[in-house]
């Protein structure tokens, strides 16, 4: 089992930064891909960014050269640097991670963005 708890989140102006955690407990040994995805009430969750465990990373088209996704494997923990952030990326973002073929889901932390 992994557990998973993201921290963070918080409310910022239009143009600000944020910047999230996802510390993994538990079996973290061999964790592979982990990845940030963010949602808004009533719509779908969508992929922000994803990085696999030798640091290879991808993108949405809507956060690209806004938003850093890195990760410490030393400290099983990945980050999600958010700058020049936008009133649309106000939603909950979730932690997502994969090992031995399961998946495992952080509870959420709220962003908000004002205009």
């Amino acid at each position: 089992q992994v557990q998973l708890v993201e921290s963070g989140g918080g409310l910022v102006q239009a143009g600000g930064s944020l910047r999230l955690s996802c510390t993994a407990s538990g079996s973290t040994f061999s964790i592979g891909t982990m990845a940030w995805y963010r949602q808004v009430l009533g719509k779908q969750r969508e992929l922000v960014a994803d990085i696999t465990s030798d640091g290879r990373t991808k993108y949405a088209d809507s956060v690209k050269g806004r938003f850093i996704i890195s990760r410490d494997n030393f400290k099983n923990t990945m980050y999600l640097q958010m700058n020049g952030l936008k009133p649309e990326d106000t939603a909950v973002y979730y932690c997502e991670a994969w090992r031995s073929g399961m998946e495992y889901w952080g509870q959420g932390t709220q962003v908000s963005v004002s205009s």
